[in-house]
């Protein structure tokens, strides 16, 4: 058995009130993780949903397993291992929604399952915060996906949270050897995912927007709210990558044709083009959340959320996502 005395102080705890059976105090204890553990499931599953589902089965699991922990890793480190575990046993059974996580998809191909990240939602912990601010963005959820499961766990446990390879090997039951080259060929996929990103996700990065990102996002609103096409086409860069999901269909496009596309969708025409909107930021990026206001209808319903990757001041990236079926977004339905 190991030394209480020799154990952190939330171990040490943790073991008492398993001894006691001490639901409350345990409740206490691992709660405390809660939204750092839900970050990590999103990231492994880019569903805000499922993520929440899987931090749940964490605490269930780590209760069913509570006489399991002595002491001998953090307690921090041992709920890790179980959501860990947990999303791996999910995505074994998440064959039905597009892109299958158990293969390579076409590195082209959306992730239909993506969901936006509320930043209310993200730990309060300034250190966590500081990994979360660039391995929370879209571009980097996606690009996770592409890495088959097990890859993806050790990319995350040992690039993003920077565990020793002994300790991801141990909670993922692998070899040090294995998760090494599973490692070495993640980069490989990320840097053809991700290009033009920084690689280096445990350095720190910018918690704020900037300037620029501010007001270019006002721009995009005030260019829906007047009707204005050109200014609209003068914000977007000419290689913009947009998405409207679910709907299937991510493209590289100019934006001249992005906005002849959205005009032929019947957008800014009669019925589509009485807009307001309001600034905010989710997965720690730049979003215009836009409301309509229907010719018969005294208020502007919400809409969609546009989340928006800025480039020199241009959108290089625009993903749509109907926010009326997102509550977790606490966003007001009507102005």
């Amino acid at each position: 058995m190991t030394d209480a005395r020799r154990l952190g102080a939330a171990e040490a705890t943790f073991i008492a009130a398993v001894r006691a059976d001490d639901t409350a105090r345990f409740a206490l204890l691992t709660e405390r993780h809660r939204r750092e553990l839900q970050v990590h499931c999103y990231r492994m599953l880019a569903n805000y949903e499922d993520a929440q589902d899987m931090t749940q089965e964490t605490f269930l699991r780590a209760w069913n397993k509570r006489e399991s922990f002595k002491g001998h890793a953090a307690l921090r480190t041992w709920l890790y291992r179980i959501a860990t575990n947990a999303c791996l046993d999910f995505l074994r059974k998440r064959d039905d929604r597009a892109p299958v996580p158990s293969e390579l998809p076409d590195p082209d191909s959306e992730v239909l399952y993506l969901q936006p990240y509320p930043d209310r939602m993200l730990p309060e912990d300034p250190q966590e915060s500081v990994v979360a601010r660039e391995t929370i963005e879209l571009a980097f959820i996606v690009a996770v996906q592409h890495l088959p499961p097990r890859q993806r766990a050790v990319f995350i446990l040992r690039d993003v949270l920077g565990w020793p390879a002994s300790t991801a090997a141990e909670a993922l039951e692998l070899t040090v050897a294995s998760v090494t080259s599973a490692l070495q060929r993640a980069r490989v996929t990320m840097r053809e995912q991700l290009p033009d990103r920084r690689l280096n996700w445990r350095s720190p990065a910018i918690h704020e927007l900037s300037n620029d990102e501010r007001g270019v996002v006002k721009s995009y609103i005030e260019a829906h709210e007047r009707n204005d096409l050109d200014r609209l086409m003068s914000l977007l860069r000419d290689d913009l990558r947009f998405a409207m999901l679910p709907d299937p269909g991510t493209v590289t496009t100019t934006a001249k044709d992005a906005v002849n596309g959205w005009l032929s969708g019947g957008l800014f025409q009669r019925g589509h083009d009485d807009w307001r909107g309001i600034t905010t930021t989710v997965n720690r990026m730049p979003a215009a959340v836009l409301y309509l206001r229907n010719p018969d209808d005294a208020e502007y319903r919400l809409f969609a959320i546009a989340v928006l990757h800025i480039v020199d001041g241009k959108i290089a990236e625009l993903t749509g996502f109907d926010a009326a079926d997102k509550p977790w977004l606490d966003l007001p339905p009507t102005l």
